[in-house]
């Protein structure tokens, strides 16, 4: 692609692109399915069984192979035809679904339980599939607006799909759900099967199994060590610092997760937009360090600002997550152009499978770590830690990742 075919912007971006469009969209569309079912799911689940219990084991079993496969099915995105293996992997998870629509009584809860292995093994191949592809379809000066536009559309799809996974499984039950993700996959491969990256994309085949971190990628896998932790805290913690701290319903919840999303797209574009040109080393250090300040703000504001046993107002912590999401939209775009920058020549899938398993993992700590400190502790001093933790990644960030 020449360089004067190549203007800034993010409507030059996705208007002049054909496969970078291709490849935003089919995303957007199995992410919004995957949300749906994954709502629809849950809901159902319990309703069958009655057991809380049951729900957990569904979600254990879908995020475990994140931990456990990532490195092998980034290696998997290095070894084959990129293009080719997220269309089969959109093609098996719809086939995966099917089974669902046989699931009647709590005794078939196993179904369920299968299909959550199926998906979360497939899934796990996606995303180092995906984000090794995105730079044979972008130029590299453009990796940063496109980065900041393709993670943010996770943030819409959770907003879509969340509320028309609850929508469906009331109105048809899990059978509608199902078939909205199975239809959500088979566009994607249909979009995905129309790419048409370049072909001279160099495979390190002596080099593609082996498990390692690679030269330069060290600083970023400490990073991910750092806010996987602190992501497992805040999945814990949220929903009691809504409830036991800001006083808020089910209802106030709901709006403060909608409210972080929207903060999330609203990000996304604003870096897309504004902040293309920003070094990706920069965007992802001090994009962390203002995240955490501001997730700072947000914890500590109903206990600096109001007396014991006051209510504090929500619209603080609305505001605040919102706003939250412009540092946390940049430095994740910093983080995704920095592993595809430096990562070695046939080793971009290996890189990013790394990073994701070195995220789950310490994701699944971080919720231990919540449930123990957050009783022991408290739950605003154990966010701040959190918080603490956003800060110091994003200083090491800066630190550790000067050439």
């Amino acid at each position: 692609m020449p360089s004067e075919d190549r203007p800034a912007g993010i409507l030059a971006l996705i208007g002049g692109n054909r496969d970078f469009r291709r490849l935003l969209t089919a995303g957007l569309v199995s992410q919004t399915g995957d949300w749906a079912i994954s709502t629809g799911l849950a809901y159902h689940v319990y309703t069958l069984t009655g057991s809380t219990l049951s729900t957990a084991i569904m979600l254990v079993v879908s995020q475990l192979p994140d931990v456990v496969l990532a490195p092998i099915a980034g290696m998997l995105a290095d070894r084959w035809d990129r293009r080719r293996l997220l269309v089969v992997t959109d093609l098996l998870l719809a086939a995966g679904l099917l089974p669902l629509l046989a699931v009647r009584e709590p005794g078939q809860v196993w179904i369920v339980y299968a299909v959550a292995l199926w998906t979360g093994v497939l899934s796990t191949v996606l995303f180092p599939a995906q984000k090794a592809l995105l730079p044979q379809v972008v130029p590299e000066e453009q990796l940063v607006r496109a980065n900041a536009l393709h993670g943010q559309s996770g943030q819409a799809a959770r907003l879509v799909g969340a509320m028309a996974g609850g929508v469906a499984v009331g109105a048809g039950g899990l059978a509608a759900v199902v078939w909205i993700d199975v239809a959500s996959f088979l566009l994607s491969a249909l979009l995905l099967s129309g790419l048409r990256p370049p072909a001279g994309r160099a495979l390190a085949a002596a080099r593609a199994w082996a498990l390692r971190v690679e030269p330069g990628t060290g600083p970023l896998v400490v990073y991910m060590v750092i806010t996987g932790l602190g992501e497992g805290v805040f999945s814990t913690l949220a929903a009691p610092f809504v409830a036991d701290v800001l006083g808020g319903r089910g209802d106030a919840y709901g709006l403060f997760l909608s409210v972080q999303a929207v903060g999330g797209i609203a990000g996304g574009l604003a870096v897309a937009a504004w902040l293309g040109n920003v070094p990706p080393r920069a965007l992802l250090g001090w994009g962390t360090v203002v995240f955490g300040l501001a997730d700072a703000v947000l914890f500590t504001y109903p206990v600096l600002l109001y007396p014991p046993g006051a209510a504090p107002a929500l619209w603080p912590a609305l505001v605040l997550i919102a706003v939250a999401g412009v540092p946390a939209a940049a430095s994740m775009a910093g983080l995704m152009t920095l592993a595809q920058t430096r990562a070695p020549a046939g080793r971009t899938g290996a890189v990013f499978g790394v990073l994701v398993s070195a995220r789950a993992a310490t994701g699944l700590l971080g919720m231990a770590l919540a449930g123990t400190l957050g009783d022991r502790a408290g739950i605003v001093p154990t966010l701040c830690l959190h918080a603490a933790g956003l800060v110091a990644a994003g200083l090491l960030a800066l630190l550790l990742t000067r050439r």
